[in-house]
């Protein structure tokens, strides 16, 4: 049984978002890793679709503003969801509904002092902040 098996395992059926959200982490996790840029180049697609704003609360020490599936959806496209969708075993709503979740807290937690790190587009942070995702699930 591998590690995300066994926390959605030890969360037992009382949290089906936890589950859900345990089903997208890999495919998140290879959505930055693979996505031109990393982390930074996601950041980037987010500025360049008129949510720069929201992203950067994200980035900053203070409160992270909120995303809407539907800009997720604008902002990451339907090929993207979609892969997201198939490599998770999720619908596409249930995939931007988890994301509009998570990836404000990922983000966050990608960039702790207010920055986005730098080398390899941040990739290594973000797996560290899955990890504390995970921990937190």
């Amino acid at each position: 049984m591998g590690l995300l098996d066994s926390i959605v395992a030890s969360m037992g059926a009382e949290s089906p978002q936890a589950r859900a959200q345990a089903s997208l982490l890999p495919a998140l996790v290879e959505l930055v890793g693979k996505y031109p840029g990393g982390l930074s180049g996601i950041i980037e697609k987010f500025q360049n679709e008129g949510l720069g704003g929201v992203v950067a609360s994200w980035i900053s020490t203070g409160p992270n503003e909120s995303i809407s599936p539907d800009q997720l959806h604008s902002v990451l496209g339907d090929n993207m969801v979609q892969g997201l969708s198939e490599r998770s075993g999720l619908d596409m709503t249930s995939v931007l509904s988890n994301l509009s979740v998570m990836l404000p807290s990922l983000v966050d937690q990608a960039t702790p002092d207010g920055t986005v790190p730098q080398g390899q587009g941040g990739n290594g942070s973000v797996l560290g902040a899955l990890s504390g995702m995970l921990g937190r699930l």
